[in-house]
């Protein structure tokens, strides 16, 4: 069904990400991952090559790059700059939706970080709690 605009009805509802058909969905799935997050942070950075970002992302597989570089690029986060040079040179940049989420995502990485002495001593009082008992 179209409305007047052009739009589907379905296009006129609100995004909702915990609805199962939402495409919100895929794009926090992206984000939120592990390689997705630590490549949006990486790349919050400053522009890099393809790897660059992989010594960067440290444990990264070349393929888990390059299918995390794509699904960025095709939600709109990441842009992909070739150069016709011999060899080819890839550079991989925020846009700049990518670097408003990144910026977010900077602060919570920030947040962990700083927290983490709190995390681990929950660790080991919940660690000490499950072999004691």
């Amino acid at each position: 069904m179209t409305t007047t605009q052009g739009r589907t009805a379905e296009q006129d509802l609100p995004y909702d990400v915990f609805s199962r058909a939402c495409p919100s969905r895929g794009t926090l799935e992206h984000v939120t991952g592990r390689w997705g997050a630590l490549t949006l942070g990486a790349l919050y950075e400053g522009s890099f090559r393809f790897n660059e970002l992989r010594r960067r992302v440290d444990g990264v597989s070349e393929k888990m790059l390059s299918q995390t570089l794509h699904a960025l690029e095709r939600d709109g986060l990441v842009h992909r700059e070739a150069q016709p040079t011999n060899p080819p040179r890839v550079d991989y940049e925020l846009t700049p939706l990518g670097r408003s989420v990144a910026e977010r995502l900077a602060g919570l990485i920030e947040f962990l970080e700083g927290s983490m002495d709190e995390v681990l001593a929950a660790r080991e009082r919940y660690d000490a709690r499950r072999t004691s008992a």
